[in-house]
């Protein structure tokens, strides 16, 4: 199975759905907290946004909680995850 990663921050509503959908799945994910600035600016060298959250599938960039959804729903993820 790919690593999942999530970008997130403590405070972002989509976050909390994104992860929701992933446990749903039973999709074990490492979450990386992007609140510092840090953080942030690494978030958007690897992946060019500045929003959260940010899923990756391996080095797949999925991208952020609509797509993740969107992904799930087609089965998509499915196909993402094995």
């Amino acid at each position: 199975m790919k690593t999942i990663t999530i970008y997130t921050t403590r405070v972002c509503p989509y976050c909390v759905k994104a992860k929701s959908i992933l446990k749903r799945n039973h999709l074990a994910f490492q979450e990386v907290d992007v609140s510092e600035d840090d953080a942030r600016i690494a978030l958007v060298q690897k992946s060019g946004r500045k929003t959260v959250p940010q899923v990756y599938i391996g080095e797949f960039h999925v991208g952020g909680c609509d797509d993740l959804e969107a992904a799930e729903q087609s089965g998509k993820l499915a196909e993402l995850v094995s």
